[in-house]
């Protein structure tokens, strides 16, 4: 969270929010001068996070139903979160880049999007290695949608994450 600067008050998403679990500690870190953006594309885990919030007493963490292309947030997003589910993404009717063009459509001038998944190959926990994301896979998305690699980081000693801003690529990609 921190390479995204994620803080007190910040306006954050996730998109592929599932079950809520990564949501929540997002709405921990951003208190209630915050506001955490739950998206995922199916009705039945957008009713979960919304369960899930009210018993955790967490009101400014908002559900939104997205679809596969568009995920139908707002302006003014200072960080966007995508963990372990770009494979998903790479799934028809998805197109990553158009998701990712939206996406970054609702960015503040200076926000950011990161990508959280495992390495290739396999060793550790996660999906089979064939149901794993080349880091580069990745990139190339993100770049074809007008994004620039911000940092690249390792998260464990078995995932990767990616961040990356609007605009031309600053970091060469590897």
């Amino acid at each position: 969270m921190d390479a995204l600067r994620i803080a007190d008050g910040s306006v954050v998403a996730e998109l592929g929010a599932a079950g809520g679990w990564f949501a929540i500690r997002l709405a921990r870190r951003v208190g209630p001068n915050g506001i955490v953006y739950a998206e995922d594309i199916q009705p039945e885990m957008i009713d979960r996070i919304g369960r899930r919030v009210k018993q955790e007493n967490l009101p400014w963490v908002r559900p939104v139903l997205g679809t596969a292309n568009d995920p139908r947030l707002p302006q003014g997003i200072d960080a966007v979160v995508i963990v372990e589910t770009f494979a998903e993404m790479e799934l028809p009717p998805t197109n990553p880049v158009l998701l990712l063009k939206k996406t970054a459509e609702s960015l503040k001038p200076d926000g950011r999007i990161g990508i959280v998944d495992f390495n290739p190959g396999g060793g550790g926990p996660g999906p089979a290695p064939e149901q794993r994301v080349d880091p580069q896979t990745a990139i190339n998305a993100a770049t074809a949608a007008g994004l620039r690699l911000i940092a690249r980081e390792a998260v464990q000693p078995f995932q990767y994450l990616l961040v990356f801003g609007k605009g031309p690529a600053a970091l060469p990609t590897p």
